[in-house]
């Protein structure tokens, strides 16, 4: 039985369209968000959110929306602002209205496979946070990108969230399985 602030947590997550229950695997990852049509012929200029941008191509289903209706990349093309894409679903410019800023996903199960080693962010989030010392810090809630490096949010059960760099000085090593990251803290990154 989950808690309301359980209840809460997944009704936002659910509005933000991911289909995804707080700190558990998501049905859907964002890989684009469509921003305005470009052109006559149904064109829509999209922000590409993934690491993984040539999988948008012709042929390619993606899901639309917070509904994740099913749609059908019909064409791809660079633009100085982005891609502009176009789907087999919407031929001409009228067939566009309101979908201005609707998110396109992809199932997590068609996600590409990862060298060994490597991670989705979304599959650390819920982690629980150990420091090689066996200190429990909390759980991995957040990453903040920088110039630098990511920037891990590790959220205590009290007390102020932790800040730790996402380098190989401080994560020494990720057990999925064991659903536990651990760390070394360097000093002056916990109080």
């Amino acid at each position: 039985m989950s808690s309301r602030r359980d209840q809460a947590a997944r009704r936002r997550e659910k509005n933000q369209g991911t289909g995804s229950p707080k700190f558990d695997e998501p049905d859907f990852l964002l890989v684009g968000i469509l921003r305005h049509p470009h052109g006559l012929k149904g064109e829509m200029l999209v922000s590409v959110m993934t690491d993984f941008p040539e999988r948008i191509q012709p042929g390619v289903t993606l899901l639309m929306g917070t509904d994740h209706k099913p749609v059908t990349v019909a064409g791809v093309r660079q633009h100085n602002k982005g891609s502009l894409i176009l789907f087999e679903e919407f031929q001409q410019r009228e067939d566009l209205a309101g979908l201005q800023n609707q998110g396109l996903f992809v199932r997590v199960e068609d996600l590409p496979a990862l060298p060994e080693g490597e991670y989705y962010q979304h599959q650390l989030l819920g982690l629980q946070v150990v420091s090689d010392e066996g200190r429990e810090l909390g759980r991995l809630v957040e990453f903040i990108e920088t110039g630098a490096n990511d920037v891990l949010v590790v959220r205590p059960s009290e007390g102020k969230d932790i800040l730790l760099p996402d380098i190989d000085e401080v994560v020494l090593e990720i057990d999925l399985e064991g659903k536990q990251i651990t760390v070394h803290l360097l000093d002056g990154l916990v109080e």
